[in-house]
C-alpha cells in the first residue's frame, strides 16, 4: 500500500510539471493554483478551528471584590489565568488586597485559558495631606474631601450669620490643620454656620470710635444702625461716639437696632436730618 500511494503521487507530479508545450505548462500552473487554495481552506477552515477551539468562548465572571487568596482557585476552577498589576489603588470601601479592577470586564466572551488583568486594593491606605476647608462652603468641602479621598463626617452646626459656611474641620474630635498627613479614606467632621448666628448676645461697645468704624462694628455684630445724635462734648474727640444704646454689655437680639451720640458738630450734609 505504502508503495502504490508513493508511485501514484509520483505520477501526479511528473503529469503536473512535465510539460512539452505551452497548453501543458498552463494547465499545471492551473492544477498548482487549484491545489494552493485548497490547501489554504483547508488550514482555516479545517485545522485552525480543531486546534484552537473556534467557535468555544466562556464568559468572563465579576471578581471585582474578591480578596487576594481566594483568586486562584475561583478562577482556576472556570479556566482563567490572572496577572496582579504591580500598580495599586485605594478605595475604603473595599478590604485590603481586594480585586478594584479586571480587564477584560465582566459579561465579555473571551476563549479559555485567557488571563485576567487585575488591580488590587492597597494594603495600607496611602497618607495623603489635609486640603483647607474653612471659609469655603459646605458643598465646596464635600466636593474637596470626594477628591481627596476623604470622607465627610459629621455636621456640627454653630452659631453664625454665614450659612453653610465652614468653620472648622475636625479629624478624630480635634482640629485638623491643612497640610496634615492623614490615611486616605479617613473621615473629617465639619462645623458648620446656621445662618443666625447667636439670638442673643452682649451688647459691643461702640465709644471712642468714629462713626464709619461704629457702624462696621454695629452690622458686623448683626444690628443695626439707628439713630446719630451730634452733641456738644468738648472733652471728647470730635467725630467719636460718646455714648450709645443699648449700652455695652446688655444682652441684646439680632437685627437690633443702635442708636449713638456722637461727640461735635454733624456734618453739614447731615444737619437736615440729624440735627436736634
Amino acid at each position: 500500500m505504502p508503495g502504490l500511494i508513493s508511485d501514484t503521487m509520483n505520477t501526479i507530479i511528473k503529469k503536473i510539471f512535465k510539460a512539452e508545450n505551452f497548453t501543458d505548462l498552463i494547465k499545471h500552473l492551473l492544477y498548482i493554483g487549484i491545489i494552493t487554495v485548497l490547501i489554504v481552506l483547508s488550514v482555516f477552515y479545517f485545522y485552525l478551528p480543531v486546534s484552537s477551539h473556534h467557535g468555544e468562548s466562556i464568559t468572563v465572571p465579576n471578581i471585582v471584590g474578591l480578596v487576594y487568596d481566594d483568586l486562584d482557585e475561583f478562577l482556576t476552577d472556570r479556566n482563567f489565568r490572572f496577572e496582579v498589576s504591580e500598580d495599586s489603588g485605594y478605595n475604603s470601601s473595599y478590604p485590603a488586597l481586594a480585586v478594584l479592577k479586571q480587564y477584560p470586564e465582566p459579561g465579555q466572551k473571551v476563549k479559555e485559558n485567557r488571563k485576567i488583568f487585575l488591580t488590587l486594593n492597597a494594603l495600607n491606605p496611602p497618607s495623603i495631606r489635609m486640603p483647607r476647608l474653612i471659609d469655603g462652603t459646605l458643598s465646596f468641602a464635600e466636593r474637596v474631601l470626594e477628591s481627596y479621598g476623604l470622607l465627610r463626617g459629621e455636621l456640627i452646626y454653630e452659631a453664625d450669620p454665614a450659612r453653610n459656611a465652614v468653620l472648622d474641620q475636625l479629624y478624630n474630635g480635634e482640629t485638623i490643620e491643612p497640610g496634615t498627613l492623614l490615611p486616605k479614606g479617613s473621615t473629617i467632621d465639619l462645623v458648620i454656620g446656621d445662618g443666625i448666628g447667636k439670638v442673643i448676645f452682649e451688647m459691643p461697645d461702640a465709644r471712642g470710635l468714629d462713626l464709619e468704624e461704629a457702624r462696621i462694628l454695629i452690622l458686623g455684630s448683626n444690628l443695626e444702625v439707628g439713630e446719630i445724635h451730634y452733641i456738644d462734648a468738648p472733652e471728647e474727640v470730635p467725630g467719636t461716639v460718646v455714648s450709645q444704646s443699648p449700652q455695652p454689655e446688655i444682652m441684646v437680639r439680632i437685627g437690633r437696632s443702635v442708636n449713638l451720640w456722637i461727640a461735635g458738630e454733624a456734618p453739614s450734609e447731615e444737619l437736615p436730618n440729624n440735627e436736634e
